[in-house]
């Protein structure tokens, strides 16, 4: 980073634009997190449930996307209003400490070590889709490489690299994804406006009830998006713009003016994620349902590409591996930048380093950044069941986010939230905590 956007200072604070062209110019946090929301869920579980439920549970997609926004907004909040890094605010919620951390630090650790295996997945996965491009490479060789690439592309823990990349990535899978949907109509698995306003009725079949909670919980903001995003806006320099605070009416002015940018931001990924995510829902109901045989996990993706190629030929084959490619790779990228960060916050919380000090910072980043795509690389290696160990986080990440909800509550209502939200926002609030209560819930009796 050019400059330390965690150093939250009383006077190096910027009025916040006040127009809509203004605000687009500050935009940025919400294409790493559009980048790292896309990956394998949207890209095989959505494309599976599309095969499975066809049209009729379309609009639980489009809800799921936009109904768990509010928990992600107040985090965006909470860097903004107190400058502080997520693991710090969590060290102020009430409750038992254990060698000077709260306990939910010590949960999200271990969880986050616990999640080394659905990453290791998505790196596999990665590099899997690389195999089925360049078979002569073997799938052990891929996976190595790319554990080396992300490791090059994030250990030198520049923001504004972090975001143009994103953004790349983002634009690139959003175009193929898109041109793949529109392709899908000059072949045989054409579908009608007809068939897909079936899917916006807001029926819900009694037999489809609990695969419409597992695609509840696995479409939209997940638990490290909401923890991740904090960091995003702390980079970005919302907090930092905002100033100190001491709830003078200048200060109060700001903070509300970049909470606007902010919600802008949210706004802009919610909708890139929520039609990117349509799509493979869309792909899955037109081509997969009703037939004989459903694919499962990886599998998907060579029967889509097959399918290109039997209708559209081997270009579009390669254009379409080409997307479903960056669309995990994104993944794996933007998880590393964000765990690089959060596991030194959590260091800075024990007091092994400070975090603040940007050069301690960078250097525990740099080192972490190699070691965490290692880890991943040993464990897809060692387990070599891609689909598995993506599905196993879907578990941790449901009590994740039970500690998720338990904090936001604590921020919306303690008393360092001094900027009104206004009761549209609470209403959003509440409806997003008992909906993901709700799919956590399920996630932990599905364990049981």
């Amino acid at each position: 980073m050019t400059a330390d956007n965690y150093a939250v200072s009383r006077t190096s604070f910027k009025q916040p634009p006040t127009t809509l062209l203004g605000r687009l110019r500050f935009l940025g946090p919400g294409f790493i997190l559009s980048a790292s929301i896309v990956g394998s869920g949207e890209l095989i579980a959505t494309t599976i449930l599309g095969a499975k439920a066809g049209f009729v549970m379309f609009w639980i997609i489009l809800v799921s996307c936009f109904v768990k926004v509010t928990i992600q907004l107040q985090f965006g909040r909470q860097a903004i209003l107190s400058g502080e890094t997520v693991m710090s605010s969590f060290n102020k919620l009430p409750g038992p400490r254990a060698g000077n951390m709260h306990w939910s630090i010590w949960m999200v650790l271990l969880l986050t070590i616990l999640k080394i295996i659905q990453v290791g997945g998505m790196l596999g996965g990665s590099a899997l889709v690389l195999h089925m491009l360049a078979p002569q490479v073997s799938i052990t060789v891929w996976v190595v490489a790319l554990a080396i690439i992300v490791s090059l592309l994030v250990y030198k823990n520049y923001y504004p690299f972090l975001e143009k990349a994103s953004l790349v990535m983002l634009m690139i899978f959003t175009v193929i994804t898109l041109v793949s949907l529109f392709v899908v109509q000059f072949t045989t698995y054409a579908f009608s406006w007809q068939e897909v306003s079936t899917g916006l009725r807001f029926e819900l079949p009694a037999a489809m009830v609990m695969l419409a909670i597992g695609a509840f919980g696995i479409t939209g903001v997940g638990s490290d998006e909401i923890l991740a995003y904090n960091y995003w806006c702390l980079e970005k320099g919302y907090a930092a713009y905002t100033g100190a605070g001491d709830n003078s009416r200048e200060w109060r002015q700001r903070a509300e003016g970049w909470i606007k940018v902010m919600y802008l931001d949210a706004t802009v990924a919610m909708v890139v994620y929520t039609i990117v995510t349509a799509a493979f829902y869309l792909l899955g109901a037109s081509i997969l349902h009703g037939s004989d045989h459903i694919p499962e996990g990886n599998e998907v993706i060579h029967v889509l590409a097959s399918i290109y190629t039997q209708t559209l030929g081997e270009n579009f084959r390669i254009i379409f591996l080409v997307g479903a490619f960056f669309v995990l790779f994104s993944s794996v990228f933007t998880t590393l930048a964000y765990w690089s960060r959060l596991l030194s916050d959590i260091a800075g919380q024990k007091g092994w380093i400070d975090f603040h000090n940007p050069q301690q910072r960078k250097k525990l980043i740099t080192i972490l950044a190699f070691i965490i795509p290692l880890l991943w690389a040993l464990a897809y290696l060692f387990i070599r069941l891609p689909v598995l160990m993506i599905i196993s986080g879907g578990v941790v990440g449901s009590i994740l986010l039970l500690i998720i909800v338990y904090a936001a509550i604590y921020f919306r209502y303690s008393s360092a939230a001094t900027v009104a939200t206004g009761r549209l926002f609470d209403i959003l609030l509440w409806i997003s905590v008992i909906s993901i209560l709700t799919v956590a819930v399920y996630g932990i009796i599905q364990l049981l």
